[in-house]
């Protein structure tokens, strides 16, 4: 398949829309104000919107829609919408699995192509991984594998991250597994990015027993 020539708006900045970003914000209010325009822009242009969710705050994100001038509801039964609680996607099953995760990303994106829609806009509140739950120390190497992923759809993927809950060396690790990056509610390059072939041996190292 011959990669779109589409752009898309994310953050003040026109973009392809085969984009894997990671956005840190530090307070919902501050995510719904760089987010919004872009999911609405989605909806105007047609395109599918998957948005995985804490399942305390999906009711809220579906009045915020609305309020916005979306058709949640509607947008629900048409399969235009969806929104995903977290133990409907990363902790299926009360763990994560990141290699189950990676199919179900590749699965919504190929449904999305399915259902002719022209392109998928995905966004994934991360949250997830502060939970004591088996499997979650898995999370950066999920996020660089996922490079592997993305670039074979035209689809945007933006994982957002509260910074007031992630730690220092927690946002640095998630930062270099992300081309693309907001912060101070601007897009930008990230010059951290790590391409996996190079940040999984690292962490693969990271985990081997030291020698006495």
């Amino acid at each position: 398949m011959e990669p779109s020539t589409r752009r898309v708006n994310l953050a003040g900045r026109e973009i392809g829309c085969s984009c894997h970003a990671c956005a840190f914000f530090h307070t919902d209010e501050q995510f719904y104000k760089v987010m919004l325009p872009f999911i609405r822009e989605g909806f105007t242009a047609g395109d599918r919107a998957v948005h995985i969710v804490d399942p305390a705050k999906r009711e809220r994100h579906l009045t915020t829609l609305s309020a916005a001038g979306i058709d949640a509801e509607r947008s629900q039964d048409t399969r235009q919408l969806e929104v995903r609680r977290w133990e409907e996607a990363y902790l299926r099953e009360g763990h994560f699995d990141q290699n189950a995760m990676l199919a179900l990303i590749q699965e919504v994106l190929d449904e999305g192509r399915r259902q002719k829609f022209p392109m998928t806009r995905l966004v994934a509140n991360m949250e997830w991984a502060l939970e004591d739950r088996p499997g979650v120390d898995d999370l950066v190497e999920y996020e660089s594998r996922l490079n592997y992923v993305l670039p074979k759809y035209d689809d945007t993927v933006v994982c957002t991250y509260d910074l007031a809950k992630f730690s220092a060396s927690a946002v640095m690790d998630i930062l270099r597994t992300h081309p693309m990056v907001i912060v101070g509610e601007v897009m930008q390059e990230n010059p951290f990015y790590a391409p996996p072939d190079v940040l999984l041996p690292e962490l693969a190292a990271r985990r081997r027993p030291r020698a006495n």
